[in-house]
């Protein structure tokens, strides 16, 4: 599969200029003659730096990726071939990597691979719970179903990323804010209004040393700052990259005051959809719950799930480990041991997955007033410890005049 840069006229003798992929350079004019076009040049850029670096800037997003699930599938539904609607999906994508790749995939089918096997040699962008769905689909012969399954899971997965984003975004804009006020503060304004102060000899209460002590140090050993910063992040990062500060990490973000129980209905939501989602496309329940242990994101659900496994494999129905667990509420167990009942737990786990979609929505709109009153206190004290640093002695000392 090639990529060419065209220069062709319409039937109106109107000069046109784009790319087009083919399978060779007869495949390309032969999609081009379709479009009615009559092509004067045809050159392959596929490997030159323009391409490269195109691809370079233009990476693959979650929301993209998404919609190619839903356009694929409604495509196979309409039993349209596989080689066919990746190449009718090439000309609709605007994305340049995506659709590079996604010509490529094209190609390696009609080539004789299995659809699940080219979406596995991309392992960066196409996860196993993917990849295994796609193979689910075509053992079956249900790939338009689980298409469809995949696509809805991708996108509830994009919207709460957004949703959570969107909550984070003004307390994030107001923290970021007060610090960058705060440093100017120190920096710039702090030692003009204190000068005055430290110029009459007058004893300062502890609160004006402290901001004085404060303002020195930053004005003086800004750039040590930075580096102890910059070094508090590289410590932290390979902290997290090792088994126990990952889990260590996992393990605060459940027990956080305000974030703890969001982040927990998030993996809650996320296990519950993933099965599911596999389960309705065919996965055996063992191999659903490896992929979803690898997919979840969070090292103690990880285990949870794996431990549930391990007790499958020993006879054990899926809801004996998770009824100990102080991280799942009794609600979930309950819920999957009906399922397991009455053979339908793929339903079940749907229900609980809508009852958790709801939690969170409620949570990510109650978080955004909760943090508004936290950051006005957070503010009204750093006012408050400026007016008592500083415009109270400044104040007391033009009193005594």
């Amino acid at each position: 599969m090639a990529i060419f840069k065209y220069q062709a006229e319409d039937k109106n003798g109107r000069r046109k200029i784009g790319k087009v992929v083919g399978l060779s350079e007869a495949d390309a004019i032969l999609r081009l003659r379709k479009k009615e076009l009559t092509v004067s040049s045809l050159l392959n850029i596929t490997t030159t730096y323009e391409t490269r670096f195109l691809m370079l800037i233009a990476p693959i997003k979650i929301r993209e990726l998404a919609i190619f699930a839903r356009q694929f599938s409604v495509m196979i539904s309409a039993n349209v071939t596989v080689v066919e609607s990746l190449m009718i999906l090439v000309e609709q994508t605007d994305n340049f990597t995506l659709k590079n790749m996604i010509a490529e995939i094209a190609f390696e089918v009609d080539s004789g691979s299995f659809l699940s096997e080219a979406f596995g040699k991309r392992p960066k962008i196409f996860s196993e719970f993917f990849i295994n769905i796609i193979r689910s689909g075509e053992t079956s012969g249900k790939l338009d179903e689980v298409l469809n399954y995949l696509a809805d899971e991708m996108e509830q997965n994009y919207d709460m990323v957004s949703k959570i984003k969107g909550a984070m975004i003004y307390p994030v804009f107001i923290t970021c804010g007060l610090i960058g006020v705060g440093i100017v503060l120190m920096i710039y304004v702090i030692p003009n209004l204190t000068a005055i102060l430290t110029e009459t000899n007058a004893p300062l209460p502890f609160s004006t040393r402290m901001v004085i002590g404060a303002s020195n140090f930053f004005k003086d050993y800004l750039w040590l700052v930075g580096l102890m910063l910059l070094a508090a992040i590289f410590a932290v990062r390979l902290y997290l990259k090792t088994y126990f500060g990952r889990r260590q990490f996992d393990i605060v973000k459940l027990r956080m005051p305000i974030f703890g129980k969001l982040f927990k209905y998030i993996y809650l939501m996320r296990f519950t959809r993933s099965l599911s989602t596999l389960l309705k496309g065919g996965v055996t329940i063992t191999k659903g719950l490896e992929i979803v242990a690898d997919i979840i994101g969070n090292v103690v659900y990880r285990e949870l799930i794996l431990e549930t496994l391990e007790s499958i494999n020993d006879g054990n129905p899926v809801s004996s480990v998770m009824e100990a667990s102080p991280y799942v509420p009794k609600m979930v167990p309950q819920m999957i041991a009906v399922g397991e009942k009455t053979g339908k737990l793929d339903s079940v786990l749907d229900r609980v997955t809508t009852f958790y979609s709801r939690e969170t929505a409620n949570m990510l709109d109650n978080l955004s007033k909760l943090m508004e009153p936290i950051i006005m206190v957070i503010m009204g004290i750093g006012v408050g410890i400026m007016v008592a640093a500083v415009i109270m002695p400044m104040y007391n000392m033009a009193s005594q005049f």
